[in-house]
């Protein structure tokens, strides 16, 4: 019954799309479903997209990462840089809801925001983003309401990627009596400022979202945003029926491509098939991810020092061992970039191949450094095991292929997702396979990985050295951006030198949208952003 119900909608939304309806209706499949909308757990990409439409946050990022105002209209910073202080939209509301007087959504204050940041941080709530503000804020004294339009944040010490932080959908406004009435089920019944607000919601099946009629952002001529009449994402547990649906017109964007459909839809070179064009659009973007096999080096993990990879010169041989570029050619129809740089990607201002230098493919050098740590064509080196999950086994099995040619054994053993990362958090796992993802658009997210005062997670490979420390905690006070690019490219040279990690590429967004939706735009954290996206009539 819940199946029909979700796809009766589902129906009428379709027929709703017909030519002369004037409705606009934004579709797209979320496999696995979403399991809460409440931006407090909005650890995942799935959770973020959703919550992205029903909340906003004080500042935002553009499709050039480039942060600007969206709650906060303005803010100063102090010269210490450890007070910032937000002036506020006045116009703000959230949405309708019963347990506002009257049913109408009240204005939202400066008392909103600092509850929401409190409530982040509260044990008691048990969020999965409180490490966005633990160490950094207190949380008695730290978030101030001056006044109904005026925030003030006060930081322990200054930190300079904070503002990007604050656009994180964790630091969402909530309106403290609607969580309060619904406690833990707040997941389920999410009021906030944004775009859209929630009208349906099958867990198992799908869920619907319509537009917010009192949103209040507007386009350049006045018209208020969003253009969209409703979100319609549905829970369909396969990537291969998803490009299906898409194919057939009942989705309006993708993102990604089902591994089986790969080679149908896009050449080796990473283009559109010409038999695709003008039926599908496709986008790529830098995303700041960065793909990689990591290596504990905490020697009192079990397994390290008598690794053959506690030796520099054989991690770098290892980095050399391995075509990136061919790789991801023929793997990845060049989806995403080799990584012949450093560990930060490509994407971030501070990214430069000039200034950083990284390994590529060698087999000369990596003999040479084979031969160096006694191993002359791998002679007399015991094997090892790299661990990775399924859907990353071939570029795995494709890089142990290759070091094998060098005398390097190594052997690919498949775990979960899950397990793996598990283990990999307890570093029981000495190589392993991996990604990081950036939580805001600046490289001290990728960095903190190997802060050695920084737990796993991040820092999965317990890398230690006193140096890198120094520029890190220098880098976190730098006002200026150029001197903490610099500082931030020499912790980068630091990583290659000592490589605990060997990066193998640098991740792209590919989407593939429906040439009848306008205004869909693409950027480096994969965010998804329908408050100015239309869909025209089909002649």
């Amino acid at each position: 019954m819940r199946y029909s119900v979700f796809f009766l909608l589902v129906l009428l939304y379709a027929c709703g799309e017909r030519r002369g309806s004037g409705k606009m209706v934004f579709r797209y499949n979320q496999e696995g479903g979403i399991p809460t909308l409440d931006p407090a757990f909005a650890k995942n990409q799935a959770i973020v997209w959703a919550v992205r439409q029903v909340f906003n946050t004080l500042v935002e990022t553009d499709s050039l990462l480039n942060i600007r105002p969206s709650l906060a209209k303005s803010w100063e910073v102090s010269p210490d840089r450890r007070e910032y202080t937000f002036q506020l939209r006045t116009d703000v509301f959230f949405h309708d809801h019963p347990i506002f007087p009257g049913g109408k959504g009240r204005r939202m204050t400066a008392d909103d925001v600092a509850y929401s940041f409190k409530r982040l941080m509260d044990p008691a709530t048990a969020s999965s983003g409180a490490w966005v503000f633990n160490g950094k804020v207190n949380p008695e004294t730290g978030f101030t309401a001056i006044d109904d339009s005026t925030f003030r944040l006060t930081l322990l010490q200054p930190f300079q990627p904070v503002m990007g932080i604050l656009c994180m959908q964790y630091c969402s406004v909530v309106p403290k009596e609607i969580v309060a009435h619904y406690g833990k089920d707040f997941r389920k019944h999410p009021v906030g400022t944004g775009p859209f607000q929630l009208y349906f919601w099958d867990e198992g099946q799908g869920l619907v979202l319509h537009k917010n009629p009192r949103y209040h952002e507007t386009d350049a001529s006045g018209k208020r945003l969003p253009y969209l009449d409703a979100v319609q994402i549905s829970f369909v547990d396969s990537k291969g029926t998803e490009f299906l649906l898409f194919r057939q017109g009942q989705l309006s964007f993708i993102n990604e491509i089902d591994a089986t459909f790969k080679d149908e839809v896009i050449t080796r070179q990473g283009t559109l098939k010409k038999e695709w064009e003008g039926k599908i659009v496709m986008m790529k973007t830098p995303y700041l991810n960065t793909e990689y096999f990591g290596i504990v080096m905490d020697e009192s993990k079990p397994g390290v020092k008598n690794s053959p990879l506690h030796d520099v010169r054989v991690r770098k041989a290892v980095n050399y061992g391995f075509d990136r570029v061919k790789m991801i050619t023929y793997l990845r129809n060049n989806k995403g970039i080799p990584a012949t740089s450093g560990f930060v990607p490509a994407g971030l201002p501070s990214f430069d191949t000039a200034a950083v230098r990284g390994y590529h493919y060698d087999p000369v050098k990596a003999r040479k450094l084979l031969a160096e740590a006694g191993y002359p064509n791998g002679k007399g080196m015991p094997g090892m095991t790299l661990v990775s999950i399924p859907l990353y086994a071939d570029l795995a099995d494709y890089a142990a292929r290759q070091l094998q040619e060098l005398g390097i054994k190594v052997q690919v053993e498949v775990m979960q997702r899950g397990p793996l990362i598990d283990m990999v958090a307890k570093s029981a796992v000495p190589f392993f396979r991996a990604s990081w993802i950036a939580d805001y658009p600046d490289a001290e997210s990728f960095l903190a990985m190997f802060y050695s005062k920084n737990p796993a997670p991040p820092n999965y490979t317990r890398y230690n050295n006193p140096a890198f420390d120094q520029l890190y905690e220098r880098a976190l006070g730098e006002t200026n951006d150029s001197l903490r690019y610099k500082l931030y490219q020499e912790m980068d040279r630091m990583i290659v030198a000592d490589a605990p990690v060997i990066p193998v590429f640098y991740d792209m967004v590919m989407r593939f949208r429906q040439p009848n939706v306008l205004g869909l735009s693409s950027d480096g954290l994969n965010t998804l952003e329908l408050r100015r996206v239309r869909i025209e009539e089909v002649e």
